[in-house]
Order: C-alpha cells, then structure tokens, then sequence
C-alpha cells in the first residue's frame, strides 16, 4: 500500500514517521548534554537511516522533478552512505580503535569508490540501472561481511571483561545492524522495498527504543541523585574554595548554586533574566572547567574538597 500518491510504501512512511520522532526526542537530550559523543553520533546513524528510507522509499518517480537517472543515484547512494556510516558508527562511538582503517580507509574504497564508479560515472554514460546494480554491489557485499568479522573482532578486544555496561549496548547495536549485510543481495535481486525495509530498519529501531528507555532512566536518576545531595547540608565554604580553584566566573557560580537547588535550564534563565541558550552555553563552559560528564558529577566534585 502506497501513500499520498507516491511510491512510498505504508510500512516505509511508518518507519519514517517513527525515527522522526526518536530523533528529535534524542536531538533534545543531547543538546541538553552536549558532552555524551556517543549519542551524537547514534543521532547521526538515525538522521542517515532517515534519509535513506525517504530516498528509497520515494524514488525514483516521474511526478517529481528530478532526473530518473539522479533519483535513482541518490537513492542508492543513501544506502552506500548509511553502510559506510556503521563502521565509523562503531569506531568514534565504542572507541573500537581496531576499525580505524576500515573506518578512515577501507569504507571509501570498497562502498563509496564502487558507487561513484558505477552508479555516478557508467550510470551517468549508459544509463543502464541494472548494469550499475550488477556490477556495483559485488565488491561491498564481500566487504560487508569483512567489516561484520572486523567489527566483532574490535568488540571481543576490547570487551574481555563482559560485565561492562557498555558491552550489552555494543552487542545489541551489532546485532541491530548484521541485516545490512544483506542489502547488497537483496539491491542485486531486487527484492522491492519492503524487504528492503524490514531488514534496514527492524533492528535499529528497537534499539533506538532502547536508548530512549536508557535516556529516561538515566534522567530519572539523576534527578534523584541531584535531589539527594541538594539535602546533604550546608557546604558553602567548600563550594565556594571549589569554584574558585576551578575559576568559575561570578555567573557560572550563580548558575551552579542554581543548579544544585534542583533548577532547570529553563528556570536559571527566568531568574537570571538571560536565555536558556545562554544558561546552556555556561553549564558548558562550567562542565569544561571542572572536567564534569553532567550536574550530578559537577556537584559531587563542588561539595567535596580537592586533592
């Protein structure tokens, strides 16, 4: 079933419509923590499956404006793109420094490189979709399964002991993106877009509920803790020796008093009578100072005297 007249499918407009909303639920959070990387870079793999979900799912068509020929490269190009993304995903976010050269290196010459080759330059001279489909998913299909081997390889190195938090989170992410190895085959057979997005999306997305999940009770969590030690009594004379060897600035110790009474941004900027932007910009600027992940670990280390 198709919707407004396109060539999008239901399910591919569903999908669409639900990684739209995880992705702005997670742009809020990460904005509000600007410090977490590894969220940045998952918001990234989100907007990129976005994308290439539109892109496959709405071309090529001749009611819009754009060359068959350009539609179909940028739709196949989203697909190239999101598979060279996965393992630079794995790299800057896990850390796997193992992945490197396949991140940095090996993605340009075996997904990009092929690509350009047949789906820009020959397509663009015989404009023959199948031929440029033939030809170029032959080499990131062998190389999709050598950067799954590579990938699992980097997790076992770096995971020896299991317990890690982190661990279960990387396993399940692994798993969630296992089914692209499979695109090459089914862009090869042409196995239509349904297919196509069930097995690109399926497992991402529940992950992306996941970390939802984890956002959630990671911000309830710290709400407590913040609550908790807003009730550890008076320690003004060791926050204020802290936030003078950490040179804090009148403002950001202003902004900090207010924050560990339980504020939010929203209310700092009412009080203080600046934007929240502005109030965003200091908790920065004060997490950099004292080498804080987020207001939890800033007043821990205020209230605590230094080594």
């Amino acid at each position: 079933m198709e919707v407004f007249g396109t060539e999008m499918l239901l399910v591919t407009f569903i999908f669409v419509v639900l990684e739209s909303v995880m992705f702005f639920y997670q742009l809020i959070y990460f904005l509000s923590r600007p410090q977490e990387k590894q969220r940045l870079y998952y918001l990234i793999l989100l907007l990129i499956l976005i994308i290439y979900n539109i892109t496959g799912g709405l071309f090529p068509d001749p009611n819009i404006k754009i060359p068959i020929a350009a539609q179909n490269s940028i739709a196949y190009g989203s697909g190239f793109l999101m598979a060279s993304y996965i393992p630079y995903y794995f790299y800057k976010a896990f850390e796997l420094e193992n992945l490197r050269f396949h991140a940095n290196y090996g993605v340009l010459l075996f997904f990009l490189l092929p690509f350009l080759i047949f789906f820009v330059v020959v397509y663009s001279l015989n404009n023959n979709l199948d031929y440029a489909v033939k030809n170029g998913v032959i080499i990131p299909f062998f190389y999709a399964f050598v950067i799954l081997w590579e990938i699992l390889k980097a997790i076992k190195i770096k995971y020896k002991d299991r317990n890690e938090d982190s661990f279960i989170e990387v396993i399940a992410v692994y798993a969630a993106v296992i089914p692209w190895a499979a695109m090459p085959l089914i862009a090869y057979y042409d196995w239509g877009q349904l297919v196509e997005v069930l097995f690109s999306n399926g497992g991402l997305v529940i992950i992306t509920f996941m970390f939802l999940s984890k956002s959630v009770t990671t911000a309830r969590n710290e709400y407590q803790q913040l609550l908790e030690l807003s009730s550890y009594g008076d320690r003004t004379f060791i926050i204020e020796e802290n936030t003078q060897n950490y040179q804090l600035t009148n403002r950001e110790i202003e902004i900090v008093r207010l924050l560990r009474e339980g504020n939010k941004y929203r209310d700092i900027a009412n009080e203080l009578f600046i934007s929240e932007s502005t109030v965003k910009k200091h908790v920065q600027n004060i997490f950099a100072k004292t080498n804080s992940n987020n207001r939890i670990e800033l007043i821990h280390k205020l209230e605590h005297k230094l080594n």
